[in-house]
């Protein structure tokens, strides 16, 4: 059964220079237990989409269209009162930069038991004020740093304090916005396994949001890849990112480095830049990059197709029965440089 269906999603954010279409007719599922990954270049509404989900939009931004299904409640219509009783509670947030997501001017344990308080309003301060110290422990902090401040923490240790702070008020569904930015590499990898430790003991399902493809790779169940506002393509990790069936997935794969392959593996840009999402016409996204274009994708942005007959993978492109001369030009580099 899906915890979180999201369907038709769009956002927009309002700018002096028009109507900004930052998530646009967007849908995707989360099962319970399960983790999802978003994937794409910056700017591509990955962030948006998570923020969306909690009504944590900039002032300027709002749902326009579509439903946020969470155990049967549609999100986008909540009062701002029950959509904070859900916050926390039910799905909690790590912030993109863990740097500026703690208050500096709070102690790191006063924050992590205000959240447990104000849910569980029946708990003492005492007992909450032990749990904090707990939970701290639980990843790696020693409980008495509960009394120091976020500037007296190191960047992973603020990191480790935001998934404390997280899983405080047992939630069923956590949002990870980029949980391993601005992390050396061995601290990522440890962050990435203490979440996943977490995961499995704590039974939650978990969307993780980052640009980086191996941590997706590494983390998640299934995946979708976005660009421009849209989703281009849903499936099985494996799957997606081992015979991607989109356009743009194939120009990431090809962009990323890949420790499987020999180190003198050329590493191939997808060219041009991403569009602008202010009014943007009703054709392909990607259409302006993408060196299999068809006239069609001037003229409409495609549907999402099942991908060789699996509904469990999804793409939005007009030539998936060509799927397997597609995925052995994309790896030609003179496909993406003529």
């Amino acid at each position: 059964m899906s915890l979180l269906d999201i369907n038709d999603l769009g956002v927009r954010y309002s700018t002096d220079t028009g109507e900004v279409r930052a998530v646009d007719d967007v849908s995707f599922r989360i099962q319970e237990g399960e983790t999802f990954g978003l994937v794409g270049e910056s700017g591509c509404g990955k962030t948006t989409l998570g923020k969306s989900i909690l009504r944590l939009l900039d002032e300027n931004g709002y749902i326009a269209e579509g439903d946020v299904m969470f155990k049967d409640k549609d999100l986008a219509s909540l009062s701002p009162k029950e959509i904070r009783d859900v916050r926390w509670a039910e799905i909690s947030t790590i912030p993109q930069s863990s740097m500026t997501g703690l208050n500096p001017v709070y102690k790191v344990g006063d924050q992590i038991v205000e959240a447990i308080l104000r849910h569980e309003p029946e708990t003492s301060a005492e007992e909450a004020y032990g749990r904090g110290r707990e939970l701290l422990e639980r990843v790696g902090i020693d409980g008495e740093r509960a009394d120091d401040y976020a500037h007296e923490f190191s960047g992973g240790m603020k990191q480790r304090a935001m998934i404390a702070m997280s899983i405080a008020c047992g939630p069923d569904l956590i949002i990870a916005d980029e949980p391993t930015t601005a992390l050396d590499v061995i601290i990522q990898d440890e962050i990435l396994a203490e979440i996943e430790e977490l995961q499995e003991e704590m039974g939650m399902s978990m969307l993780i949001i980052s640009h980086d493809i191996s941590v997706i790779a590494e983390t998640c169940d299934r995946v979708g890849v976005m660009y421009g506002g849209k989703m281009m393509e849903v499936g099985p990790t494996d799957e997606v990112f081992s015979s991607p069936s989109n356009p743009y997935t194939m120009g990431l794969k090809n962009s990323f480095p890949s420790i499987e392959q020999a180190g003198d593996t050329r590493l191939v840009s997808i060219p041009g830049s991403p569009p602008s999402l202010t009014n943007p016409d009703a054709g392909c996204r990607f259409r302006a990059r993408c060196p299999f274009a068809v006239p069609e994708c001037d003229t409409s942005h495609p549907s999402m197709f099942d991908v060789k007959g699996n509904p469990e993978h999804n793409s939005a492109c007009y030539r998936l029965d060509e799927l397997e001369h597609l995925q052995a030009e994309s790896e030609k580099e003179e496909t993406w440089t003529r």
